[in-house]
C-alpha cells in the first residue's frame, strides 16, 4: 500500500498533512509448482571446467536488455541467440522449437496488440538469467476490447555448449500453478475478458509493476488535484465544491475538462479526509486559476508506488474499510510494508454511489 505525499500547493483553509511512500520491495518469487529448471543433457553438463567457464553470462544479460524490448515490434527478437530446439513454456502455452516460439509471438501480435515492458534482467544461476516484465494486451477481436495484464518472471537457461538460450519459462504473478497446462492460468485469462468499461476521460498515468490475484502494484506519474475536506472515505461531502472549481467557479471563470477518478484520501491518523478531483495533465500549479473558495486547495501529488485493489458493488463505508483491511493483509502476507492511510478511487459522481458498476482503485 502507498499513499501520495503532500507537496507544494497553494494555501487554503484545509491543509492535509503529507505522508511519505513506503519502501516497496518485490519479494523474491518462491517457485513451488513448476518443474522448470536449467536441466541440461548430460552430454552438455559433462564438460571441462574450461569449457563451462567460457559462457559470458553478463554479455547475455546485456543482450537481453537490448533485444527483449523488440519482442513485439517489427524488428523482433534475434532468433540466432536461441537453440533451434529451445523449450518455451508458460501456464497455457508450450513450444519446443524457436519457430514455434516465434509463431506464438506473431499470433499474440495479431490478436492482442501487446505492450511488453521490461523491468530488469539479472543472472540467477551459473547458466540461468531471470527477467521481470509487464505485458499489457488489448484483445481487439471483442467489441469492448478488454485489456489483459500479466506480470511475472521469465527464467531463461543457457546451453553452455552453444552459449545460446535452450529454455524459457514464464511464471505469472497472478497464479500459483504455473505448470503447463494450468487451468488456473486459463481462468485468469478468461476473467480478464469480461465486459468492463470506465468513462472515456483522462486519468492519472501509471505503470503496472506487479499484478497478483489480489492486487496490483503500480507506479504513478505526478498529477495535480483540487481538493477540500471530506467526511469519510465513501462520502461525498465537498464534491460539489471541487466539481464547481472545474465547472468555472474559479478566479478566471475557466471551465476545465473533466477527468476520472474522484479520490477520497484518508491520512495517517484516519481522522482527516480529503476529497479530490484530478486535473488535466497539461495543467500545473502556475497555469491553473485560483479557487474562489478558501476551503479549496490545489496540490501536486508527486506520484510513486501504490498498491491497488479493485472491487465492484456499492461502496458503503464498512465495505471500503473492509477492502482496505484485506489489501493491507495481502501486502503484509507477501512481505511488503504498507503505511497508514489510503486513497479510494471512484469513477462517477460520488454523490450517486448506487450507480456504480465497479470501484477500481483502493490505494493504500
Amino acid at each position: 500500500m502507498a499513499i501520495y505525499p503532500g507537496s507544494g500547493g497553494r494555501s487554503c483553509t484545509y491543509k492535509p498533512t503529507g505522508v511519505s511512500f513506503p519502501p516497496f520491495k518485490f519479494a523474491t518469487r518462491k517457485v513451488l509448482n513448476t518443474n522448470i529448471k536449467c536441466a541440461l543433457k548430460s552430454s552438455v553438463v559433462d564438460q571441462s571446467p574450461q569449457q563451462q567457464s567460457s559462457v559470458d553470462v553478463k554479455q547475455l544479460v546485456d543482450f537481453l536488455y537490448d533485444d527483449l524490448p523488440h519482442l513485439f515490434d517489427d524488428q523482433g527478437i534475434d532468433r540466432t541467440m536461441y537453440d533451434e530446439q529451445v523449450k518455451f513454456r508458460d501456464p497455457i502455452t508450450k513450444h519446443d522449437t524457436i519457430s514455434g516460439y516465434l509463431f506464438n509471438i506473431d499470433l499474440l501480435k495479431k490478436l492482442f496488440q501487446p505492450d511488453f515492458q521490461l523491468h530488469y534482467v539479472k543472472q540467477t544461476g551459473p547458466y540461468e538469467i531471470t527477467t521481470r516484465w509487464t505485458m499489457v494486451m488489448k484483445f481487439i477481436l471483442l467489441p469492448w476490447k478488454p485489456e489483459l495484464v500479466f506480470t511475472g518472471l521469465s527464467i531463461m537457461c543457457i546451453n553452455p555448449k552453444t552459449q545460446k538460450f535452450c529454455s524459457h519459462a514464464d511464471l505469472w504473478d497472478s497464479i500459483q500453478n504455473n505448470e503447463y497446462f494450468s487451468l488456473e492460468g486459463l481462468g485468469d485469462v478468461v476473467k480478464q475478458l469480461r465486459i468492463y468499461k470506465t468513462p472515456d476521460l483522462e486519468s492519472p498515468k501509471y505503470q503496472i509493476l506487479k499484478r497478483t490475484a489480489t492486487y496490483e502494484v503500480r507506479k504513478y506519474l505526478p498529477f495535480v488535484v483540487v481538493e477540500t475536506q471530506g467526511d469519510k472515505l465513501s462520502g461525498s461531502k465537498g464534491f460539489n465544491d471541487v466539481a464547481g472549481y472545474i465547472f468555472g467557479k474559479n478566479s478566471r471563470a475557466e471551465k476545465i475538462p473533466m477527468t476520472t477518478p474522484v479520490f477520497t484520501q484518508a491520512f495517517d491518523d484516519q481522522s482527516k479526509i480529503a476529497i479530490q478531483i484530478v486535473l488535466p495533465k497539461e495543467k500545473d500549479l502556475n497555469s491553473l486559476p485560483d479557487p474562489n473558495q478558501e476551503t479549496l486547495g490545489l496540490r501536486t501529488v508527486e506520484g510513486g508506488i501504490a498498491a491497488v485493489l479493485k472491487f465492484s458493488g456499492k461502496p458503503e463505508e464498512d465495505v471500503v474499510r473492509e477492502k482496505e483491511k484485506s489489501l493491507r493483509s495481502a501486502l503484509i502476507r507477501d512481505g511488503l510494508k504498507p503505511k497508514e492511510g489510503c486513497m479510494f478511487a471512484r469513477y462517477n459522481d460520488p454523490g450517486r454511489t448506487w450507480n456504480f458498476i465497479m470501484v477500481r482503485g483502493m490505494r493504500c
